[in-house]
């Protein structure tokens, strides 16, 4: 009996199911984040312009985002709260993150008076890094 010269070729079969599952996985990811960085800015304020100062460098630290109205109403994740509730955020995150900045957009025309208390309540909470957003002069209108 005389053996084959061609051997036999199975089919070859790609289980392309895990590929598009974990691409699928990502689209979501990407769009919920795009979401959320929306919802911190999505506020529209008047930044004041700073002459000094340097551009922040992006950290894997977490931030928390107070945008502050002219009239002193605090949003926060789209939502208005009230000192009281930014009081009990600021303490939960502080506990579940060791290192939290806090990034206060405010609008220029704001009273300091308005925006001291935010700041007492991050002393309070133990939270030291604490940055202002403003626009550079060579960028404002």
């Amino acid at each position: 009996m005389r053996a084959s010269v061609h051997p036999v070729r199975l089919p070859v079969k790609l289980n392309l199911t895990p590929m598009i599952d974990v691409t699928f996985q990502l689209i979501l990811f990407f769009l919920l984040a795009g979401h959320l960085a929306q919802q911190e800015s999505a506020v529209d304020l008047d930044l004041p312009v700073a002459q000094t100062g340097h551009k922040a460098m992006e950290s894997p630290t977490r931030r928390l985002v107070i945008n502050v109205a002219q009239d002193g109403t605090l949003i926060v994740g789209g939502e208005m709260i009230d000192l009281e509730r930014l009081g009990q955020i600021l303490s939960a995150d502080r506990k579940t993150s060791e290192s939290l900045e806090v990034r206060i957009r405010t609008d220029r025309r704001t009273p300091y008076g308005k925006i001291a208390p935010l700041l007492i309540r991050c002393t309070e909470s133990g939270i030291w890094n604490v940055s202002f957003a403003v626009i550079g002069e060579e960028t404002s209108p």
